[in-house]
């Protein structure tokens, strides 16, 4: 923990983040390679589970409580908790799943609508980039619907190798700490010309 010049402890400032997508994308294997340093090839599905790490950003200390949901698709409804008192959202699709990846868009809607909002944080993450003969979804693809939703955050990832496992978290809390402590853009010096 960071201290004051004082001596005095600084407390992490507190963000929730949720990982979302289709049953089977490796939302729990991200989690877990990102909390643990490890690979877990078998997670029983149905859990949902909560991870804590502490992580700095620009010299801040900040404690990240990840939620890591249970499968969703077409049938389960985007629970209310999933959508509000999070700070961030983590929309995952596995590359070689495309219906995983149309998952990601309704997921996304659903969030919308439950905080009302036209944006909000979030990182668009395609999963199993190590699978690139099963590969359905190109990253052209998945840099392209991230560009559509007006998202500047879009990465592939490996939770088997670690492949950009900790730049999707650093990714949701930059996103999430330019919404909430904005910082004033530099003044523009204006000045006569003369010709």
């Amino acid at each position: 923990m960071a201290t004051t010049p004082s001596g005095k402890l600084i407390p992490p400032k507190m963000r929730k983040v949720a990982l979302l997508g289709s049953r089977s994308v490796g939302k729990s294997s991200l989690t877990v390679q990102f909390v643990d340093q490890h690979f877990v090839d078998s997670y029983y599905p149905t859990i949902e589970n909560t991870f804590t790490k502490i992580v700095k950003y620009k010299g801040s200390e900040y404690q990240l409580d990840i939620t890591d949901t249970a499968g969703q698709d077409e049938f389960s409804i985007l629970s209310s908790r999933h959508a509000v008192g999070l700070h961030g959202w983590v929309l995952v699709y596995s590359v070689s799943s495309r219906s995983s990846f149309e998952m990601c868009s309704i997921i996304r809607e659903k969030i919308l609508n439950y905080t009302g909002r036209e944006k909000v944080p979030m990182v668009l993450v395609g999963n199993k980039s190590d699978l690139a003969v099963q590969r359905q979804v190109t990253k052209e693809e998945g840099a392209a619907l991230a560009a559509n939703w007006g998202l500047t955050s879009f990465v592939e990832t490996s939770a088997r190798t670690g492949e950009n496992v900790n730049r999707v978290f650093d990714l949701i809390v930059a996103q999430i700490e330019s919404e909430l402590n904005p910082q004033p853009e530099e003044k523009q010096s204006g000045g006569c010309v003369i010709a």
